[in-house]
């Protein structure tokens, strides 16, 4: 009996790449196939995503004609609710045997595996989605060990499936590994690490294959089930660039859209003075982020790079306008470093060169690193040294540990190498945007936001 699996992975709402992906879907798509994502297809980043609870993606999975997904990272970045409206409401099943609530409770709307038939051929899904570590309490989830999900999930139906397909997003590195060590599972399609295979492998009598990322390949897994096993007979990814645009994907996004923008465009309130932002110049946006992280946190010091934010706001704050300010899906993290660190980072941060480099790095979504911001500290210059560095109005010490109220794209050490020299970091579910939503309205943050933390030295009288 032949089986075709037609499958994606780690789309992250790239939504013009799947316009051509869903075209070449339905290409391939025969009586015998079965479409399968391997999650991050959701990426809140998306305006469509955020204004409808991610039910525009899956208004999409539906009409391409998905039989199943497995939850990625990025399926969970919009919060806990946001996953539960999406998987309880999709008629695609959301899978995930190793995904639970904080309290160890299953999570409504998920399965840990499913049974489908095609052509007489009992076909067992299941995947696991990947440890967050840091992130999982903050994200209200518990994650435990895929290795000991999978092998459960296998136990449990053990006799009543033809074909295991394991859709898992913990990366191909893992996958690999997982090859030489289950038995009872056929096929592995791997996602998370956005790896491509041109062509599909066969590990201890496993194919394995995964699809890339961003919709800009598809993979085709071509299998024949008879009693003596189940062998591979093609396996390959097709790249998707050159493939036609289906117009009623197009016209889903619009429409989408248009509900997203209306949702989204709706002030949430009027702002007392304008907060404008710059990327080098100190400016009162990335400060008024600064001391919404301070205050949130309880740090000694509140550290924001304004590259995390891509414009300046004014006349009034809406949800659409804190995506297009600051459309990074990055956490308010705290952590403790010592003061030569710090003391590394801020003089950096005087260099027009490193602030304009490219800020590349997990989550980042904006153009430029930026200037450092800060909370709770002064910054004594003469625009190419710093002279003083005052943490609380006490010079700050090179060898005493400070807490730090940051973003885990800060905490990583991406933008400033020194600042990951840290230890004891924790989380928060909020993104660096809600903090914008959470003080911008507070007229003693704005005013805070104006006062001058980057002094030169030749402005200070003696």
């Amino acid at each position: 009996m032949k089986l075709k699996i037609i499958h994606t992975n780690d789309l992250h709402s790239h939504f013009e790449a799947f316009s051509r992906a869903a075209s070449l879907i339905k290409a391939h798509k025969d009586e015998n196939t079965l479409i399968l994502d391997g999650g991050d297809f959701a990426d809140f980043r998306s305006v469509e995503l955020q204004g409808t609870r991610g039910m525009a993606a899956i208004e999409l999975l539906e009409f391409v004609g998905y039989d199943a997904l497995t939850i990625g990272n990025n399926e969970m970045f919009n919060g806990f609710d946001t996953l539960e409206h999406m998987a309880s409401n999709s008629p695609v099943p959301f899978i995930s045997n190793n995904l639970y609530r904080k309290d160890k409770t299953v999570v409504n709307g998920v399965k840990p595996s499913i049974i489908l038939e095609k052509n007489g051929l009992r076909i067992l899904i299941t995947g696991s989605s990947p440890d967050l570590e840091g992130f999982n309490d903050g994200l209200g989830v518990h994650i435990t060990d895929y290795k000991n999900a999978i092998v459960g999930e296998i136990e449990r139906n053990r006799g009543n499936y033809d074909v295991c397909i394991l859709l898992n997003h913990v990366g191909t590195q893992a996958d690999d590994e997982l090859a030489n060590e289950l038995d009872g599972v056929d096929i592995i399609l791997s996602a998370h690490d956005h790896k491509l295979y041109p062509q599909a492998k066969v590990v201890n009598g496993i194919a394995m294959n995964s699809a890339g990322c961003y919709g800009e390949h598809i993979g085709i897994v071509e299998v024949d089930v008879t009693k003596a096993g189940v062998k591979l007979l093609r396996g390959e990814t097709i790249a998707t660039g050159s493939s036609p645009i289906d117009i009623e994907v197009v016209a889903i996004l619009k429409e989408n859209k248009e509900k997203a923008i209306d949702v989204l465009s709706r002030p949430l309130y009027k702002l007392d003075q304008s907060l404008w932002h710059d990327v080098i110049e100190e400016n009162p946006i990335t400060n008024l982020i600064a001391d919404g992280l301070q205050d949130m946190l309880k740090c000694d010091l509140g550290l924001i790079n304004s590259g995390i934010v891509n414009a300046g706001a004014f006349d009034f704050i809406s949800n659409k306008k804190l995506i297009e300010i600051c459309p990074s899906p990055l956490n308010p993290t705290s952590f403790d470093i010592q003061g030569k660190h710090i003391r590394t980072a801020v003089q950096q941060s005087l260099d027009a060169g490193v602030c304009l480099a490219d800020g590349r790095g997990p989550g980042f979504r904006g153009k430029f690193v930026g200037r450092l911001h800060v909370s709770g500290a002064e910054i004594t210059h003469d625009g190419k040294r710093v002279s003083e560095i005052l943490i609380g109005n006490v010079p700050l010490e090179d060898e005493k540990w400070y807490s730090v109220a940051s973003s885990d794209y800060l905490q990583r050490g991406s933008g400033y190498e020194s600042l990951a020299h840290n230890r004891n970091e924790k989380y928060l579910a909020e993104e660096i945007r809600d903090v914008i939503r959470m003080y911008g309205d507070r007229k003693d943050f704005i005013e805070k936001a104006y006062m001058t933390r980057w002094k030169e030295s030749s402005d200070i009288m003696v």
